[in-house]
């Protein structure tokens, strides 16, 4: 290969081009280490380079693409009241000190010439929080809604996928501050709703999930999710209500065993050699569901033995929001505490280890470890048999139904291409932004924080549009909006009637890629032009010409379509807006 919704296109980026002397480097086979299909793509269609793990290059079609996602970002946070504005990337560390976050792993830390901590941030909670603790003196200045579209830099520990997983990146993010919770309900709703036509507009299929505070704390948060093979991220939804929920929050009912009777106490038998769940449940011929998982953690207070029923997983972030920060314990801690290894663990006759179960363990009678080797119980039973908290542990699993309606949940991989978290006084609170209230007296702001990355839409974008052949676009934020290809030499007939259609369409308010290279063979230009993927490729050769008709491929399935030389500019104009 060579090297090289809406009626009008999402917002003017400098026009049409002409193709000759562009840099747009095509690549004929994939990069290496590329797994998801956007990295793929984005790398061989010329929109991206690598320069070190999770350190990308935007080229320009790659670009375009960006800023047409900025350009609708841009026109939706304008609509909802939103001001611009640009913040630093480089921050003094004691404002991150204040609020706990200095430590995180995923900051950058530096320090300038004269030995003072510095940060490179990761997003802009605590600076935004310092503005308003300066700007903001009375109730009569709130509510207010500040947003940038600047660079963040994260420390990835796992930069991968493209640009789905970076350590660079460019972030719209937003920040609404309050008088009271009211005030945050109806920003958070205004900022909701802005995301949801923002998506819309893009062309991006997606899913609005409770989703866990994180890093960022707060009262609650919600995140945008498109549905994708390469996502890393998995919701549980009900395709029958508006449940949904990513997989640290998803609650479910699982689907009960056959218990039988209960037994009047835990009796005791010999399992020799068997050490997992399978093979426990081989042993006693007995569903996965009759038996309790035992998961062993240490935190700050000591041992905690987490119990879930066999079929299910614990959820690590489920556990920490129950137990707090912990580790997985090690084989000779857990000998010490219980007197077995890992295989043979039970609540029974524990002591000085903090027990919590799922609270599906409230029901029915389970096998367990007996903790000594090669033992197990039967009839073992929660609240009889031994005492534990008990809370959501476990990941739910596809199938279980849906604690609403019961309709059985979709469990589905995803990309997560927004977030919105209502963060109260978390910030406000530590960094002294308050403001006088109608009866003079000092009330915290109550605080919003929204996200949206544009690297991350474009990649869904291609995750959920693409072929054998390339990329397929969505209308509103593909790189040209038609994709002009001349098969012919400068001073042609041809190649004035081409020249003559791109002047046409730009007039028309379409922006045009003109492919008008001289030394590029035909089929490299449409095999390019597959790859890069906008709406409509026409093609002008000397076939075209004098009596047409034109040639043109919707690249959305590759339909043919023929057109009539007159008035082409104007057919062509109502085709692009029939595009989805």
């Amino acid at each position: 290969m060579s090297e090289g919704g809406w009626a009008m296109p999402a917002a003017p980026l400098g026009g049409s081009w002409r193709l000759s002397g562009r840099l747009w480097p095509t690549l004929r086979d994939p990069p290496a280490d590329a797994e998801a299909v956007s990295h793929v793509l984005m790398v061989r269609a010329g929109l991206v380079r690598q320069l070190a793990a999770g350190l990308y290059t935007v080229l320009p079609m790659g670009l375009r693409v960006l800023r047409r996602v900025e350009a609708i970002v841009r026109q939706e946070m304008e609509a909802i009241g939103a001001q611009e504005i640009v913040m630093p990337l480089l921050h003094p560390a004691e404002i991150w000190e204040a609020t706990g976050r200095y430590p995180l792993d995923e900051q950058f830390r530096l320090e300038d010439r004269g030995g003072r901590a510095m940060v490179l941030g990761m997003t802009h909670e605590e600076i935004i929080t310092w503005h308003a603790a300066r700007e903001i003196q009375s109730y009569r200045d709130l509510p207010q809604s500040w947003w940038q579209m600047h660079t963040k830099l994260r420390d990835e520990p796992r930069p991968k996928s493209g640009m789905l997983r970076v350590r660079e990146f460019v972030m719209k993010d937003s920040y609404s501050l309050d008088r009271d919770e009211a005030g945050l309900e109806r920003s958070y709703a205004a900022h909701s709703e802005a995301y949801a036509r923002i998506f819309d507009r893009c062309g991006i299929a997606w899913h609005l999930v409770e989703s866990d505070v994180g890093m960022m704390g707060g009262l609650g948060a919600h995140e945008f999710m498109a549905p994708s093979p390469a996502g890393e991220d998995v919701i549980a939804r009900c395709p029958a209500c508006d449940y949904a929920a990513n997989v640290e929050l998803a609650t479910s009912v699982p689907i009960e065993p056959d218990f039988g009777a209960t037994p009047a106490e835990p009796e005791p038998f010999d399992t020799p050699g068997i050490g997992t769940i399978a093979e426990l449940s081989a042993f006693t011929d007995l569903p996965p569901a009759r038996h309790a998982k035992s998961v062993v953690v240490v935190t700050d207070g000591g041992p905690v033995l987490a119990l879930v029923r066999g079929e299910h997983q614990v959820h690590d972030t489920k556990l920490a929001r129950e137990v707090g920060p912990h580790r997985p314990a090690h084989e000779e801690e857990i000998r010490g505490w219980f007197g077995a290894d890992p295989g043979s663990l039970g609540p029974v006759g524990l002591d000085g280890v903090r027990v919590v179960a799922d609270h599906s363990l409230a029901i029915g009678h389970y096998v367990t470890g007996a903790n000594r080797d090669g033992v197990h119980l039967r009839g073992v039973v929660l609240g009889r048999d031994f005492a534990a908290a008990t809370a959501d542990l476990r990941e739910v699993l596809p199938g279980e139904a849906c604690a609403g309606c019961g309709t059985p949940l979709v469990l589905e991989p995803v990309i997560e291409i927004g977030n919105i978290f209502k963060l109260g006084t978390r910030y406000s609170a530590a960094l002294g932004a308050g403001y006088l209230d109608a009866d003079g007296h000092e009330q915290d702001i109550i605080m919003g924080s929204y996200g949206i990355g544009p690297a991350r839409v474009a990649a869904a974008a291609i995750e959920q549009g693409h072929d054998e052949a390339g990329i397929i676009w969505p209308r509103a934020i593909a790189p040209f909006d038609v994709h002009l290809v001349l098969i012919g030499a400068p001073g042609s007939e041809a190649a004035g009637y081409a020249d003559r259609l791109y002047d046409e369409l730009s007039e028309r308010g379409l922006e045009v890629l003109y492919d008008d290279r001289v030394h590029t063979k035909p089929g490299e230009k449409f095999v390019e032009a597959e790859l890069l993927g906008c709406p409509l490729r026409v093609t002008v050769g000397k076939r075209t010409l004098p009596h047409g008709p034109l040639e043109v491929q919707v690249r959305r399935g590759r339909e043919q379509r023929e057109i009539a030389l007159g008035a082409a500019a104007n057919a062509l104009r109502e085709l692009w807006s029939s595009q989805a």
